[in-house]
């Protein structure tokens, strides 16, 4: 599996309604997409839940890297680049996760918690003590997933209950569509 995102950064001032039309009338068009385990279609809003600026982040779960290479360069990304023009695409690879619990559940936000993987004589040591963060949620769903290329990590944590993502220290999307 691969997870791939791009967070398209937009004005204070911006119209979200706008991105959320925008998923209402096209979000259905990834169900089945070659590939694609599911893809969140998310906005964060200026003054909800702690957000200081406006965003659209849509969040890719691949089973491979061929749904993904078809998504950029078979036309289908073109769309974006027509909309919001060139953007970061950004990948990580899963570490841990109860994905089983994920797909059986409504969706409706999700925390984004981040931090760095320091150089250590063993990577083992960093896996346990992700591990160990995760025993604080363990009754909600996560993803774990890091990139080795400036050794980041990432731990997308979902649920329907805002109040429970609002107590950890992230940033708050709200999940428009889970296309699957």
């Amino acid at each position: 599996m691969l997870i791939s995102q791009y967070k398209i950064k937009l004005p204070s001032d911006y119209n979200m309604e706008i991105i959320k039309n925008r998923v209402k009338q096209n979000g259905f068009k990834t169900d089945g997409f070659y590939g694609l385990n599911f893809k969140l279609y998310m906005i964060s809003e200026k003054g909800k839940n702690g957000n200081e600026f406006n965003s659209y982040a849509p969040l890719y779960f691949w089973k491979d890297t061929e749904g993904l290479n078809k998504f950029l360069f078979d036309g289908f990304y073109d769309n974006i680049l027509g909309s919001f023009g060139w953007q970061e695409v950004v990948t990580f690879i899963p570490l841990l996760n109860n994905l089983q619990k994920i797909l059986n559940q409504d969706i409706k936000y999700l925390c984004e918690l981040e931090g760095d993987i320091l150089p250590n004589s063993t990577l083992k040591q960093v896996k346990l003590e992700l591990m160990e963060e995760l025993k604080e949620i363990k009754d909600l769903s996560y993803i774990v997933c890091y990139n080795p290329t400036n050794w980041t990590y990432k731990v997308y944590v979902l649920s329907s209950d805002l109040e429970s993502l609002l107590q950890l220290d992230g940033e708050i999307y709200q999940v428009l569509y889970v296309s699957k």
